[in-house]
């Protein structure tokens, strides 16, 4: 990759030799390399005798070292390699496991200041970072909530294609197999939610934050259901329309480009919220139960499913961090929070919901977002032809940031039942046999698979 660099360093040979020596003390505390790293002149430090290279990080000028590592932290690191300052070839999320295992310092810092020419100061102003997020107005207010929804999916439809399942469903899948595809995982997905809300012909389901519809369809083809969607991106609703006529459900099946918030509807039987109450906030989580309270029947069930800390002790990042990453803010998902389990179960008990189920999807959603950056990674040059090489750069650290969070127990997804009881009756079964049959869905793909067998 051609870099336009503003600094240039007098001896590159020298510069080479500097910065494989501050590397060497970077990487002393390691007991073996499973990399393999390259410098802009060929030269480089190989992996380990007898180890096989993961990956290989890729400095691509004399001044890389140094826009990587100072100021010290997430974002730093991150801008650099959005600019092509450095690169990953290979396992791009093994990679990030380094952060865990070489900690800045001040010892450290002192032991590689004279070996990164200009290491504690910033000479030579690196090249703006292109998409970052600009809002305005008040953080979660409508107007600023859908200018948020914009800035993540005005990268266009097709864009999202290139890497999602068949459905373009944008959430966490659910692996019945470690091999499933993600286009088996993300059906199984959704025949979860729908049995989990023990969906039946002729209810009225709403789905809060529905992006392409893959949910309100499949809730109207296989469950029967009179279904509605609500999302902020324009072009989710215009391909989710489509699909809708396409199918035929114009009749059972609309989706309204609108704020939750918004919605004046008669009570809904079932409600799912699936990957959005990380846009919520924190603040504003008392509000968002009561809206959805507001638009279920007594004895309705609501399901929602949302990213979460694990814990809320420190385990390597910062509390703060774990919410809201300073990169993730700034150019993926602006706005977004990570609310804890008992944030969101207190807001939901305090709207007159009671919680029934929890479970941890974590593994599934560290293989759904290794399965979506193969995808991407593989789809390289179309998606650069999409949103050019920054937005290709962007996703690809956000996702693998992402997997490598929930391999390491850093966040997983919560889906909670919740319940609307009436005079202290929740109209549920004694036991969860109901959610474990399989539902239509799940019939119709066994039937597939015998006859593909015969």
């Amino acid at each position: 990759m051609a870099i336009a660099l503003r600094e240039v360093m007098p001896d590159a040979s020298g510069a080479a030799r500097a910065t494989l020596r501050a590397i060497e003390v970077l990487l002393a505390g390691l007991p073996a390399r499973d990399f393999a790293v390259r410098l802009w002149d060929g030269t480089g430090l190989p992996q380990s005798r007898g180890q096989r290279a993961r990956f290989t990080i890729v400095l691509t000028h004399p001044a890389s070292l140094r826009r990587m590592l100072w100021p010290p932290g997430e974002l730093t690191a991150a801008e650099a390699f959005v600019r092509g300052d450095f690169d990953v070839r290979g396992d791009l999320i093994a990679a990030l496991g380094l952060r865990d295992r070489v900690r800045m310092d001040a010892r450290l810092v002192a032991q590689l200041a004279p070996l990164v020419p200009g290491l504690l100061q910033r000479t030579g102003s690196p090249q703006p970072v292109e998409r970052a997020a600009r809002l305005s107005g008040g953080k979660h207010s409508e107007a600023r909530d859908a200018a948020a929804v914009r800035h993540h999916y005005d990268a266009g439809n097709d864009f999202y294609a290139l890497w999602l399942d068949e459905r373009m469903v944008y959430s966490c899948a659910y692996f019945e197999r470690a091999d499933a595809t993600i286009d088996e995982a993300q059906a199984a997905k959704l025949d979860l939610v729908c049995r989990k809300l023990r969906l039946a012909r002729g209810e009225r389901f709403l789905d809060i934050g529905c992006g392409w519809g893959g949910l309100i369809l499949h809730a109207a083809e296989r469950y029967g259901v009179s279904a509605v969607g609500l999302t902020l991106s324009p072009q989710q609703a215009e391909l989710a329309r489509e699909r809708i006529r396409a199918r035929g459900l114009a009749r059972r099946c609309r989706v309204e480009l609108v704020d939750y918030r918004e919605l004046r509807e008669e009570p809904f039987d079932k409600i799912a919220s699936v990957g959005m109450v990380e846009h919520v906030g924190v603040e504003r989580l008392g509000e968002y139960f009561h809206h959805a309270a507001r638009l279920l029947r007594p004895g309705g069930l609501f399901l929602n499913h949302g990213i979460a800390p694990v814990s809320p002790r420190d385990n390597g990042f910062r509390s703060s961090l774990l919410r809201q990453g300073r990169f993730l803010q700034r150019y993926v998902f602006p706005d977004a929070e990570l609310p804890f389990l008992h944030e969101t179960a207190e807001a939901a008990m305090e709207a007159g919901l009671e919680l029934r189920d929890v479970e941890s999807l974590r593994e599934h959603y560290a293989l759904t977002l290794r399965r979506w950056l193969e995808r991407l990674e593989r789809h390289e040059a179309e998606a650069v032809r999409e949103v050019g090489t920054t937005a290709f750069r962007i996703w690809r650290l956000y996702l693998a940031g992402a997997a490598a969070e929930f391999d390491r127990a850093g966040n997983t997804v919560y889906q909670t039942i919740y319940v609307r009881p009436v005079e202290g009756r929740s109209g549920l079964p004694l036991t969860r046999a109901g959610w474990a049959a399989p539902g239509p869905a799940a019939a119709t793909r066994r039937r597939t698979s015998r006859r593909s067998a015969a």
